[in-house]
């Protein structure tokens, strides 16, 4: 178990750590920060890219966590927030209030996406649908 009470510096460059496809989800790959490490457990930041197109998304889910955001960095996603439909495109950012509903279900073949998240071992947890979902567009 990590001391939750030492952090340290902490500078990854991008040929520091690779993606990898050892996420949450198997149709997005994702490059480790060094963030967890560097604050023993408090908080991750990782880059999350799409590996292949979406077929079901990421199902209805929440998560154990006291803080979430999303920063698009490249492309965009959809995602339903409960029963809303929300659009982040490059530029935005998305603050996860802790225990929110939501389903991401749709993404562009160059989205990529910043996560930072606090505890970096927070947990993911199944729900059952608030509302219904859009079908996601083929990709091109």
């Amino acid at each position: 178990m990590l001391d939750r009470t030492v952090t340290k510096f902490s500078h990854v460059k991008p040929g520091d750590t690779a993606f990898r496809s050892e996420g949450l989800r198997d149709f997005f790959v994702y490059r480790d920060l060094g963030v967890a490490e560097a604050t023993a457990g408090k908080v991750v930041a990782q880059l999350v890219r799409a590996n292949s197109a979406p077929e079901k998304g990421t199902g209805w889910h929440r998560h154990e966590a006291d803080f979430h955001i999303v920063i698009m960095l490249k492309g965009w996603a959809k995602f339903m927030y409960e029963d809303k439909e929300t659009l982040v495109a490059a530029g935005d950012c998305v603050h996860q209030r802790p225990g929110i509903v939501h389903y991401l279900f749709d993404y562009s073949p160059d989205m990529e996406y910043l996560e930072i998240v606090g505890p970096a071992d927070f947990r993911t947890i199944d729900m059952p649908a608030p509302a219904e979902v859009p079908a996601p567009a083929p990709w091109t």
